[in-house]
Order: C-alpha cells, then sequence, then structure tokens
C-alpha cells in the first residue's frame, strides 16, 4: 500500500474515504483492505479511476454492490463538506485580511463561494436523505425478489429518472468562481495566496466531476434496471 503512495500522493484524500489511515507498514493492498472491511476490488477499481483520467470502468462498477457505490458518495460528501470547503473559506478569508487594494472583489469572490456552498449542501442533503435511502429500498427489495406495499406505491409516482432531470451541475458556478479569480482579482505583490485557492478550486472542480460521473453512469443506470424489474417482475408483495 505504501507503495501505492509513492507513485501517486494526490490518492491520499481517496484513500481516506474508505476509512482507511496512515501507518501501513509493509501491508499489501489486499491485507490493509482486510483490516479495514473494504472490498478490495472496488478499492482498486476506483482508486485506478482516480490516478488515471481515462480510466472509468463502468460494466466493473456496476457488477458492485450499490451499498459500496453509495457508502463512498457519501464518504466523499463528508470530505467536500468537513475539510476541502472550510479549507477554501480559511484562504478566502486570508486574502481578504491581507489585502491592501480595494476588497470589494474580494468579497464578491467570499459571497459567491458561500452561494455555491449553499447549494452543494443542499444537493448533499437531498442525496443522503431523500435518493440514497431510496436506492438502498431498492437494491434490498430487488436481491430479496420481495417489495413492500410503500415501495411499490412510491415507484409508481417516483423514478430515478426524475431525480437525474433534477440533478444539477453543481460545477458550473465553481468554473465561475475560478474565472473570478483568474480574470477579475486585482494583481497582488504576493500571488501565491491566489494561486493556493485558484489550486484548490481546480481540485475541488475535478473531484465533483468524478463524484458525478459515478452517479450518471454507475448509479442511475444500475437503478433504472432494478426499477424496471421490480415494475415488471413477479416479486412478492408485503404488507409493510
Amino acid at each position: 500500500m505504501a507503495d501505492v503512495i509513492h507513485m501517486d500522493f494526490t490518492l491520499l484524500p481517496t484513500i481516506s474515504r474508505f476509512g482507511i489511515s496512515l501507518g501501513y507498514g509493509e501491508k499489501t493492498v489486499e491485507e490493509i483492505c482486510q483490516k479495514y472491511s473494504v472490498n478490495v476490488d472496488f478499492f482498486l477499481e476506483v482508486i485506478n479511476s482516480f490516478h488515471d483520467k481515462n480510466y472509468f470502468p463502468e460494466k466493473k462498477f456496476r457488477a458492485f454492490s450499490l451499498k459500496y457505490i453509495i457508502d463512498y458518495l457519501k464518504s466523499a460528501h463528508k470530505f467536500y463538506l468537513e475539510y476541502k470547503v472550510p479549507k477554501i473559506e480559511r484562504l478566502i478569508e486570508k486574502l481578504i485580511e491581507v489585502s491592501d487594494l480595494e476588497k470589494q472583489t474580494f468579497l464578491l469572490l467570499k459571497n459567491f463561494f458561500q452561494e455555491y456552498v449553499n447549494e452543494l449542501k443542499l444537493h448533499v442533503k437531498r442525496e443522503e436523505e431523500e435518493v440514497y435511502p431510496y436506492i438502498i429500498n431498492l437494491e434490498k427489495s430487488f436481491l430479496e425478489k420481495k417489495i413492500t406495499k410503500k415501495l411499490q406505491e412510491k415507484l409508481q409516482v417516483y423514478t430515478i429518472g426524475q431525480y437525474q432531470k433534477e440533478h444539477g451541475n453543481i460545477e458550473e458556478k465553481l468554473f465561475d468562481l475560478k474565472n473570478i479569480l483568474i480574470k477579475y482579482v486585482p494583481m497582488q505583490k504576493n500571488n501565491n495566496l491566489c494561486n493556493n485557492i485558484l489550486s484548490e478550486l481546480f481540485k475541488l472542480e475535478e473531484d465533483i466531476k468524478e463524484h458525478s460521473e459515478m452517479e450518471e453512469r454507475v448509479m442511475i443506470p444500475q437503478v433504472k434496471a432494478m426499477e424496471k424489474a421490480l415494475k415488471n417482475g413477479k416479486f412478492e408483495v408485503e404488507e409493510i
């Protein structure tokens, strides 16, 4: 596992989403995954897709339980809201604090980022409180060949296709935010702080793009197939 980090240190945040901490010793990837009760095949596919931006094995991802995928997506949410967003907020505050130039642009940057954060929080809240529980129940019914009356009724009025249509592109605001920094921030005596903020925004944008791909290309197609099977198949109906 240590060799993986030496090969690509940018994988550290992705690895930590599996609950895996540093201190690998001489253990292999498989041994570390066993220690942390992580599916090694799923772990390797995620890591490889982050390491090689041209590698995204849709078919292989679709072979895994949706629970693995949802647990991973929820860990990514936690990383964004508890680590990445606060880090960028602190950098913006520092920029406002140290600048001896007109602060209006920096305040615009701060407000614009706060709007983005509010939108991201709403996005996460809806997925974790509505969409993901629905998917977990759906997969459980599909695997057990049983469907509750409640879920059967829900399938008549709601499908994952509705979520897909409303699935906002939360990367667009990040692009606009980067443009403010690149095009309109006044020249600074020391540009390192601005460059640092810009670098963090690019990293967050890339990470969220990977996140959205997992939802759009893996999770949603699997859910659609299960919905179709549950609607058309002869499953036992439980009066719950």
